[in-house]
């Protein structure tokens, strides 16, 4: 009897510890069971070196989304840019989405002016006006080789 007793409460804490990994799991992953809270927004950029899927979306430097995917848009030659904003964040359709770094070699992420024209974008909206990130390795290599002329 008292071996059953223990097993059962070996097996209770086993239980519990699987909960609470898949509980971990769910959260930090981002992963969403039972819906998600955000929506989805699209910024067309000429170029998203450094972006990648996951990196933060910030609106007056609190982040507000995530990259959720970049493809490229064959016929206009530019690259497209999925983001998962939070419902309740308005962003207007005179918004101005950026890429940019965190610190001098940190990792990037897209930055919006959320705007304020009234207009609201819907699910679905694409941000028309965007700004690629500046290289600072172009700029260096520039300046070292004498191509940008100091005023």
């Amino acid at each position: 009897m008292k071996k059953y007793k223990i097993e059962t409460i070996v097996g209770i804490f086993v239980f519990l510890g699987l909960v609470c990994i898949g509980y971990m799991t769910v959260k930090l992953g981002n992963v969403y069971l039972f819906g998600d809270n955000a929506y989805p927004l699209t910024a067309n950029f000429l170029s998203v070196s450094g972006l990648r899927h996951g990196n933060p979306v910030q609106i007056l430097g609190i982040e507000v989304g995530r990259v959720n995917k970049i493809t490229m848009d064959q016929e206009n030659q530019r690259a497209m840019v999925e983001l998962r904003i939070k419902k309740g964040i308005h962003i207007y359709d005179d918004a101005i989405a950026s890429i940019k770094t965190e610190g001098l070699m940190g990792d990037k992420y897209v930055s919006i002016d959320p705007g304020g024209s009234g207009t609201v974008l819907e699910p679905e909206g694409v941000i028309i006006e965007t700004q690629a990130s500046i290289d600072i390795v172009d700029v260096i290599g520039k300046y070292a080789f004498g191509e940008v002329k100091p005023q």
